[in-house]
């Protein structure tokens, strides 16, 4: 572009020369086209750059790891102008980390028509994918002149974290939730409130559960077997609070993303309801979702992976249960990175939990054997990143 610039006007004053030297109106004519030239070049892209709108398309705005996911920008040229040239300078990143990556685009766009180019982008951890326009400029058709457009455009996607096998133990405790009639589909248990089978009796069976009306009408003993609730108090607390910020904060939030996942879904496999809690950046408040069954863990994960700040704001964990003071629950589930003894300290002490776990996930395997078990109240997982089933393999939730 700026070798365009100087060849006209080295033609320019050339022309000028020429018509100082020889008064004729071919000279005239000759200086006044090119000098016409440059400014016909310079309103045609101006007034192009007033015409134009430029956006981007994220189909679905959801995507799952390490599959690539389609980015659509277009760009719509409203006026009678072509436009030889547009160039676009294209940025993302994963709001976990600060690694920026870019390429370009190049384009030309059509008078009274619109361009699209659809590009690939991919993830290998969890997270908000931001893609923005950093530059967007248009040429005339000569490339004299250059316009930006497309100031502050960007979307963005959500890449999905993945579920891992788990092994462990899902207490049922006395602790339910009263307001609540959701029971076991294949386990009897202790509630009168609802039947869960009529089978026949067997020794030692109590006698207050035999179904004395069903039992005269068939000449032998049937008995109730009552129904197991399974709306109980149980909670996973994922602390998105940043501890660290290093080579390991993108995999570290990806592990914590990806075992709360995990232990969610294995809950749902043994039929226990329960919720998760988080901090959303988004409302500036602690959130709180009933999971019931795998579309209602999918909804919460993406709320949650939807709500986290490029800043990674998070209040101190310690507000929640600073804010529930009568909490009681069957099993709390801390998921964290490293952080201070005070946060796992305050949970030991001041949270009314049957079985409390802080599962904290650290960088490398010397982290996790010296990371310190001193809570009597509570169990202490280390989890290494991307070593999710083979640290949780024995959890009581």
């Amino acid at each position: 572009m700026l070798l365009m610039k100087i060849i006209f006007a080295i033609l320019i004053i050339i022309c000028a020369i020429f018509y100082i030297m020889y008064i004729w109106n071919f000279a005239l004519v000759l200086l006044a086209v090119m000098i016409a030239i440059p400014v016909i070049m310079f309103l045609s892209a101006y007034i192009a750059k007033r015409k134009m709108q430029v956006y981007f398309t994220a189909g679905e705005k959801a995507a799952s790891k390490n599959e690539n996911f389609p980015i659509q920008l277009t760009v719509v040229n409203d006026s009678i102008f072509h436009i030889g040239k547009a160039e676009a300078t294209i940025e993302y990143y994963n709001v976990f980390n600060d690694q920026i990556n870019s390429f370009e685009l190049h384009l030309p766009v059509q008078a009274k028509n619109s361009q699209s180019t659809t590009f690939q982008l991919s993830s290998k951890y969890c997270g908000i994918i931001k893609v923005r326009c950093a530059k967007l400029c248009i040429y005339d058709p000569l490339r004299i002149f250059r316009f930006r457009i497309g100031k502050d455009l960007e979307t963005e996607v959500a890449v999905l974290p993945e579920g891992h096998e788990l092994g462990g133990i899902v207490s049922f405790t006395d602790r339910i939730n009263e307001e609540s009639s959701i029971f076991s589909e294949h386990r009897p248990g202790d509630d009168p409130s609802e039947v869960f089978d009529l089978r026949d009796y067997h020794p030692g069976d109590k006698l207050n559960r035999i179904h004395w009306k069903l039992s005269s009408k068939k000449d032998q003993f049937i008995v109730k077997d009552y129904s197991l609730p399974v709306d109980v108090p149980s909670t996973l607390f994922i602390n998105m609070k940043c501890y660290e910020d290093s080579q390991y904060t993108l995999p570290v939030f990806d592990t914590m993303v990806e075992t709360l996942v995990s232990i969610s879904q294995f809950l749902l496999e043994n039929e226990r309801v329960h919720s998760i809690a988080y901090y959303s950046s988004r409302t500036s408040s602690f959130k709180e979702s009933v999971i019931t069954d795998t579309e209602a863990l999918a909804a919460a994960v993406k709320d949650l992976i939807l709500s986290i700040s490029d800043d990674l704001t998070c209040e101190d964990p310690q507000l929640y249960f600073d804010e529930r003071p009568n909490l009681a629950l069957s099993s709390l589930t801390f998921i964290t990175q490293k952080p201070g003894d005070s946060i796992l300290s305050y949970i030991d002490e001041n949270v009314d939990a049957d079985i409390k776990n802080a599962v904290v996930v650290v960088n490398t395997p010397d982290d996790a054997a010296a990371f310190p078990d001193v809570y009597p109240e509570m169990r202490i997982m280390p989890v290494v990143i991307g070593r999710i089933s083979s640290s949780i393999k024995d959890i009581e939730l």
